[in-house]
């Protein structure tokens, strides 16, 4: 999805036509870019994404704003990085980690891949809600309980049927549950997520995101490269971390 609602058109990465067409529709596409980072410096969450301090979230990598690496124990030293540019509320978004979610999930928890992710919030302003950035925030106070994806795919897999209708107080404390958040890390996680603790980091991510070009979800980069349009399988995309693996 992009970040004026607009949902992707099929591209197929081995032609040349199809992707000169992409190219053509994502430069169309960064004017509107440039007007959500303008809408979130109206309404007052640092739209600059350098003014004001901003707390960082466990796993946090790249500096101020950047993605959570999802399995800050288990990467061998020889795993590439994989990021992944995600709304919540972004249905392609959904269909990605229904189809990746679990074979990226193992190949993270083997040490497999540095699996970073970029949690966007920009459908917000495209629904009039603000559900992207409330999950965003309440997955990166999961990240400080140390179940970032646990987190992560609770979310996802209940990602409302019906566009616009977020995601509840209620279902957020839910997912912290489901997640295995307990005890006086729950009490921490609830802290964190009702104080709003990450809004700033969320606004971050969110224009730090723009400024690396991605005006698409969901995006993937391996070691920096974008592969999105390749990625048809998850054997296409398991195949191509084998092959980056150093």
């Amino acid at each position: 999805m992009r970040p004026d609602g607009s949902k992707k058109p099929s591209a197929k990465g081995s032609n040349r036509h199809d992707r000169a067409i992409v190219a053509g529709v994502l430069a169309a596409v960064t004017c509107a870019v440039v007007g959500v980072a303008v809408l979130l410096g109206e309404r007052g969450d640092g739209g600059s994404g350098s003014a004001g301090s901003s707390t960082q979230p466990a796993g946090v990598v790249g500096g101020k704003g950047g993605g959570i690496l999802a399995n800050v124990q288990t990467p061998k030293g020889n795993a590439p990085t994989l990021e992944i540019y995600a709304d919540f509320q972004c249905g392609t978004c959904g269909q990605f980690e229904k189809v990746m979610g679990s074979m990226l999930a193992t190949m993270a928890q083997a040490g497999d891949v540095k699996l970073v992710f970029h949690t966007l919030s920009f459908v917000d302003i495209n629904l009039k809600n603000d559900s992207s950035s409330r999950s965003a925030n309440a997955v990166a106070c999961a990240a400080d309980a140390g179940k970032f994806l646990e987190y992560h795919s609770a979310v996802f897999a209940a990602q409302p049927a019906e566009e616009g209708a977020g995601y509840t107080d209620a279902q957020l404390t839910e997912f912290a549950g489901t997640s295995g958040i307990t005890g006086d890390a729950f009490t921490t996680w609830q802290t964190c997520e009702t104080s709003s603790k990450y809004a700033q980091y969320v606004t971050d991510v969110q224009v730090n995101g723009e400024k690396a070009g991605v005006f698409d979800t969901p995006t993937v980069k391996l070691n920096g490269e974008n592969i999105t349009a390749s990625l048809s399988t998850p054997d296409a995309l398991n195949a191509q971390i084998k092959a980056a693996t150093t």
